[in-house]
This record gives C-alpha cells, sequence and structure tokens, in this order.
C-alpha cells in the first residue's frame, strides 16, 4: 500500500475493500484478524477449485497456518471427504476435530508411500481413486508438492496456494492426458470478504483454537518465535499502549 509498511499504525485503503463488522457476536477483534488473511485466502482457494456438496477433497499442508482453515472450510461446504495431509501427527489427529475425515503423515514417507495410502484408504471405504478429486496444496513445500501433483487424479482439480521457489519437474502434458487443472490463487479478493466473516460468525469456521494473542510491546519476541517455526498457532500481536 505504497509507504505504509507492515507495523504502520494507520493505512489508507479504498472504502470499496472495506467489510463492515456490525456484530462481533462475542468475537474479540483481535481474533477477527486472521480473517482477512489466512481464512480468507482459504475461502477463495476453496472457490477458485468450485468446492461443491458431496466433492472428494485432499488438502496438503491441512496442520498449517492456511491448512486448517482449508479442511474446515472444504467440510462447511459440504465436501463428503476431506483427507487431511502433513508432517505432524499430533496436529493431524487434531484436525479430525475440525471437519477431517482422514489423515496421512508423510512423515519418514516417500511420495509415492503416501499414495499408496490414499489408494488403500480409498479401497477400504469403496471410493474411486484414479478420478474426480479435488486437491488443495498449502503447504509451499517440495514435498507437499510433489505429493500433491502425484495425487492428481483424472478430471481432477488441483490448487496451488502454498508458497515456495523449488522448481518441479512435471511434464505438461500429463494435464492434457488426465484432463484436469492446476490453478492458482493469491491472498482473497475483498468482495469475498462478508461471506467468509458470516461463516466464521456463525461459528462454522474455528480460528481460537489455532491463534495466540500477544501484546505489541513483545512484537521482538513474537517474531523470533515465528522465525524459529514449530508454531502450532498463529500469532497476532494486540496494542498495549
Amino acid at each position: 500500500m505504497g509507504i505504509y509498511g507492515g507495523n504502520s499504525s494507520h493505512i489508507v485503503v479504498p472504502t470499496a475493500d472495506l467489510c463492515f463488522v456490525d456484530d462481533k457476536k462475542g468475537f474479540p477483534l483481535s481474533h477477527l484478524a486472521v480473517v482477512a488473511d489466512a481464512v480468507a485466502s482459504a475461502y477463495q482457494g476453496s472457490r477458485r477449485v468450485d468446492i461443491q456438496l458431496g466433492d472428494r477433497v485432499i488438502v496438503v499442508g491441512a496442520t498449517g497456518g492456511a491448512g486448517v482453515y482449508a479442511v474446515q472450510i472444504c467440510a462447511a461446504l459440504g465436501a463428503s471427504e476431506v483427507i487431511g495431509i502433513a508432517r505432524n501427527q499430533e496436529k493431524l489427529q487434531n484436525i479430525l476435530n475440525y471437519g477431517a475425515t482422514y489423515t496421512i503423515s508423510t512423515q519418514k514417507k516417500s511420495s509415492k508411500e503416501v499414495v499408496n495410502e490414499f489408494h488403500a484408504y480409498c479401497s477400504g471405504k469403496k471410493l474411486p481413486s484414479h478420478y474426480g478429486w479435488k486437491i488443495l496444496e498449502w503447504s509451499g513445500s517440495p514435498e507437499g508438492q510433489e505429493i500433491a501433483l502425484e495425487l492428481l487424479p483424472f478430471a481432477g482439480k488441483m490448487l496451488v496456494g502454498g508458497f515456495g521457489k523449488q522448481i518441479n519437474n512435471f511434464p505438461l502434458s500429463r494435464l492434457m492426458v488426465l484432463n484436469a487443472e492446476i490453478i492458482g490463487t493469491w491472498a482473497c479478493l475483498p468482495e469475498y470478504y462478508p461471506d467468509v466473516l458470516r461463516i466464521v460468525l456463525n461459528g462454522k469456521i474455528k480460528v481460537e483454537p489455532f491463534i495466540k494473542t500477544m501484546p505489541m510491546s513483545q512484537i521482538k519476541e513474537a517474531y523470533e518465535n515465528t522465525r524459529r517455526g514449530g508454531l502450532a498457532q498463529r500469532i497476532i500481536l494486540t496494542p498495549d499502549f
């Protein structure tokens, strides 16, 4: 936004990009800060691949900052299967409480082993594994993107929402053979904010378990914690001055 940095106390924005919050329904305003970021990004991603009632969905990076909301949004939109894929088994177990129907840990597994586990799950539930799935890649990691590309099925859609600088070795002609699509997404259009806010305030998307508030006076510590990684919650800074 021009001269305004990320820690500016005031910024100028077009009024068309604002979302009026007339009733927080008891939510602290700080808790809604994540709505315009991670939740809204995950929502736009779900819109980009047109999640519909009864869809079968795979979320790679399901325990990450946006992935936890992508799982919940897909479930709220009526997906019949929401499979979460990530490394940490404990976090994956937790995401089963927020809309995931099954989880697969990638810890010490090759992409082929993860794909085989997915096929085994589908076989056990008598689900088709080779067509129609929608894949949301929110990890941005080389491993996550490789797994998502390996899972891309016939007539499937893959969303690239996680950011990474790696180069992937993927034959583009495979999209033609599979009649599949790969779609990118960035942030969220302000026009979607009212919809996102509504599903959060209605309780369909849980925000509080995945955030941690800290006072602005501890901003240095907050940045250090974030850089170290491994945080189970996203930090929101609140004014204490």
